[in-house]
């Protein structure tokens, strides 16, 4: 069984090497049974991270890889690194390392053991613990209450950067991912359900700006504005796509 961490990098260079680090020393230290291999996939970055990956890759050319995407987007990273993959379980988390390591095992066992078909991280759910601004933590509970609404799903949180799928759900679904940022997320979750999979919800502790990064490359405002008009018109296209997924 192989598994691919995926972390979506742009201008990330001031944590990049103490946090891939940091995952690398967290897995080894888990004495898996499964094989792994963590991808920095860096889109539209304008520092110095590939360089970073490089050396990284030279220390562990078995464990530390990367790609390079030259336009922006963690949509578009993820799909890349995810498409190029060949392992039976597909992951991802947020290069700051916003969620703390601890979770790693509870997302990747319930997939290797067969309980569920995709896991995402959740603030909010019991046993959760979110260290953020009251305006963030607001904005992202009512992004999550307003698409359980319009798009029908159950989950309470969306936009986590802390999940993973099986292939075969990923292979499902993939075609009819269309958003190359944050939206992916949201589509991410949806299509699987619609698929047919067991999704599995896990606690996750997050701390805002975690390990000393002083600025998310989210704009609140304007990216909630953004979410909420995708949100409309992604319910429009689930009509037709349903009728795919559910046969599939």
């Amino acid at each position: 069984m192989k598994v691919d961490f995926c972390l979506p990098i742009r201008n990330e260079a001031p944590v990049l090497e103490v946090n891939i680090l940091k995952i690398f020393r967290h897995l080894e230290s888990l004495k898996t049974d499964y094989e792994w291999k963590i991808i920095g996939a860096v889109n539209g970055s304008s520092d110095n991270s590939v360089a970073i990956l490089k050396k990284i890759k030279l220390q562990f050319p078995d464990k530390i890889d990367y790609l390079e995407i030259a336009v922006a987007g963690k949509g578009r990273a993820l799909k890349a690194c995810w498409r190029q993959s060949t392992a039976d379980i597909l992951a991802f988390m947020d290069a700051d390392l916003a969620v703390s390591l601890t979770g790693t095992s509870r997302l990747i066992e319930p997939l290797i053991e067969n309980r569920a078909d995709l896991v995402i991280g959740s603030r909010f759910v019991e046993g959760a613990s979110a260290q953020r601004s009251w305006q963030r933590g607001l904005i992202s509970k009512s992004y999550a209450l307003f698409s359980r609404i319009v798009l029908g799903h159950d989950k309470s949180d969306l936009q986590c950067g802390f999940k993973a799928i099986n292939r075969e759900t990923f292979k499902k679904i993939d075609r009819f991912l269309q958003d190359d940022l944050w939206f992916l997320d949201t589509e991410l979750v949806v299509l699987s359900g619609l698929a047919g999979a067991r999704i599995l919800e896990i606690p996750v502790s997050w701390q805002e700006n975690r390990n000393g990064k002083s600025k998310s490359n989210i704009n609140v405002l304007k990216d909630s504005w953004s979410f909420i008009l995708k949100i409309l018109v992604f319910r429009k296209q689930l009509s037709k796509i349903k009728k795919y997924l559910g046969s599939a």
